[in-house]
């Protein structure tokens, strides 16, 4: 029992002298370049793509109502897949940049990268933001400017026309707003019908559709304009629309009018007997054979 207990000490003090060594050899492993490691360039495309995501999804979030992510979060988007393309894009032949795309892109089962680079897409395309934007995401169109713009101007003529009325109440009274706002409203919903009679020409589904920024805009305005301030737009069409509309309605009294006086034009029409016809034609023998 003595003799254990005076090697146990040495024993102790070999265990631990093992611990550090081990723990020595992993932090120089840990600081050796390992095969699942970046390399510095890889590394800093890595981080480019993770701060272009971050202000991506920022900006969509912030943007989500109301709805403004085409006109806000473009130039972000725009940002993201440039980064990917940096990533997916090989100089050259060089072996480097390939083995960078494929630890990125490749290298496990849940290939985050790529994950985000659909959500992203799938989103965007959705949101039909190429209908509002220029090619290759380069600004916003002429049209949508010109819609914006107008729709700006409805929102001010309702704030200004309203003259701190408070909106929902039920005894409200809208007629200032209504007439004062009524030529701007049409302008925004011409233009609107005309985006969208340019957009039937798409190929795809999701391009016949306007972006959600300028759909978000006109669904604001017109419950504003119909529910909230119970306005109507005056058609300037009213008199032809009454005009035809009351020819048609006119038409089955001509029709049965007309049916009564012909049949009975054609009761007053005498038709002779047959007997007297033909005892008229045998009177005529008679008289051309004597």
């Amino acid at each position: 029992a003595r003799l254990r207990t005076l090697t146990c000490p040495g024993v102790a003090r070999d265990a631990l002298s093992l611990g550090r060594q081990e723990e020595d050899a992993s932090v120089a492993l840990l600081g050796a370049a390992l095969p699942g490691d970046l390399e510095p360039e890889c590394r800093e495309l890595l981080a480019g793509f993770a701060s272009s995501c971050a202000a991506l999804s920022g900006c969509l979030v912030r943007s989500a109502r109301p709805v403004r992510l085409c006109q806000s979060c473009y130039h972000t988007f725009r940002a993201v897949t440039e980064q990917l393309d940096n990533i997916t894009r090989a100089v050259g032949n060089s072996s480097k940049s390939y083995n960078c795309a494929k630890s990125l892109l490749m290298s496990d089962r849940l290939q985050i990268i790529v994950v985000l680079s659909e959500f992203f897409n799938k989103t965007w395309e959705e949101a039909n933001c190429a209908n509002c934007l220029e090619n290759s995401s380069e600004g916003l169109s002429n049209t949508t400017i010109e819609f914006l713009d107008l729709f700006n101007k409805t929102l001010m003529c309702f704030e200004h026309n309203l003259q701190g009325q408070a909106i929902g109440l039920v005894a409200s009274n809208y007629t200032e707003v209504c007439r004062n706002c009524n030529v701007t409203y049409k302008k925004l919903n011409t233009v609107y019908t005309e985006m969208q009679r340019a957009s039937e020409h798409g190929e795809s589904e999701h391009s016949k559709h306007l972006c959600i920024d300028v759909e978000d805009a006109m669904n604001i305005t017109r419950r504003l304009w119909s529910r909230t301030f119970n306005c109507s737009v005056p058609c300037s069409d009213t008199v032809p629309v009454i005009a035809v509309s009351s020819f048609i309605l006119f038409l089955p009294v001509v029709f049965y009018l007309s049916s009564f006086l012909h049949s009975k034009q054609k009761k007053r029409i005498l038709f002779l007997p047959k007997r007297i016809q033909s005892n008229a034609s045998l009177v005529n023998i008679q008289e051309k054979y004597s």
